[in-house]
């Protein structure tokens, strides 16, 4: 009997102990935010929009993109709230290449050293080498010779930004540069026809509308754009510059595996799904999902590319 008593005062010390310890909750429990540091509009907006409502749908709790633009050619306000936010998987960031592989280079001391993880690459943007049908090349080396003796003036999204630095190291590669060039808020049909530039740094989504009245001299992708299986990518001209613009979801590095997984699951399927592909199919994107554990190996090798691309522009 007493062996009995001492055992059930046991248990109910047990429970009682139990009892005291607040249940965990499964995430998420609360609103989530998606910080895009760029305008709405463009693919990364679209797709995190995507990914922000298959979250919602999935996990009955609000989610929301959340456009905060950077400025000076880096997307990196929204980067700095990401970076200052708790590290609960409620703020999440939807980043370029160049916040993980150009941020921590700035300076800037919420990026310094870099305080993200990637959850997953998912969009390598159609970037090109474009100009007007009736320049006077069609191809990147014929590009080269005709600018070793005549003015060619490149226009581009900002100079810091990669497939800005990655055109420019091209062109000392070939043995040329540009004779001057500019940042535009929009580089469309209407820049080429203007006469503003000579060549552009844009992406196929700019030109859709006047596609057949231009050259695409290079793809600045890592794989070749399908709607243009016969255009190079720079990785093809000089592979020490194979460099892609693309686009993933980072937390903070303390964030919860199971935080994560619970994130990642969601953004897989939306990625494969029809929308995401249909998509795909009418810009010329790359949508897909590659692991954390890929894109980290992507980021260290885009690193090392950019070192590459900054000693070949001094």
């Amino acid at each position: 009997m007493r062996k009995l008593l001492s055992a059930v005062l046991a248990l109910s010390t047990s429970c009682l102990a139990l009892a005291s310890v607040p249940a965990v909750a499964e995430y998420p429990e609360k609103p989530v935010s998606f910080i895009v540091p760029f305008p709405p509009g463009d693919l990364e907006d679209v797709l995190t929009r995507m990914i922000a409502d298959d979250v919602q749908a999935a996990y009955g709790q609000p989610a929301a993109v959340i456009n905060k633009p950077g400025g000076g050619g880096g997307p990196f306000p929204g980067a700095v709230e990401v970076a200052r936010a708790p590290a609960d998987g409620y703020t999440i960031g939807s980043f370029v290449v160049g916040v993980p592989v150009v941020g921590p280079t700035l300076g800037i001391p919420d990026l310094t050293p870099d305080p993200f993880e990637p959850l997953g690459i998912f969009l390598t943007y159609p970037f090109v080498i474009a100009a007007s049908k009736a320049a006077p090349y069609k191809t990147m080396q014929e590009l080269a010779d005709y600018a070793k003796s005549e003015k060619v003036i490149l226009g581009h999204f900002g100079d810091p930004l990669p497939p800005t630095q990655v055109t420019k190291a091209l062109a000392r590669k070939m043995g040329f540069s540009y004779a001057s060039d500019a940042a535009f808020d929009a580089l469309d049909c209407n820049t080429i026809a203007s006469g503003d530039v000579d060549v552009m740094n844009t992406t196929l989504q700019q030109i859709k509308p006047c596609l057949d009245r231009m050259t695409i001299l290079a793809a600045v992708t890592d794989e070749r754009i399908p709607t243009l299986p016969d255009t190079p990518t720079v990785g093809e001209l000089e592979p020490a510059l194979g460099l892609s613009l693309w686009n993933g979801l980072f937390v903070r590095k303390d964030t919860p595996q199971a935080v994560r997984d619970r994130i990642i699951a969601v953004a897989t399927r939306t990625m494969e799904s029809d929308r995401a592909k249909k998509l795909s199919e009418e810009t010329g994107a790359r949508i897909y999902w590659q692991d954390a554990e890929a894109s980290k190996a992507r980021i260290g090798k885009d690193i090392a590319t950019m070192t590459e691309i900054r000693e070949t522009n001094q």
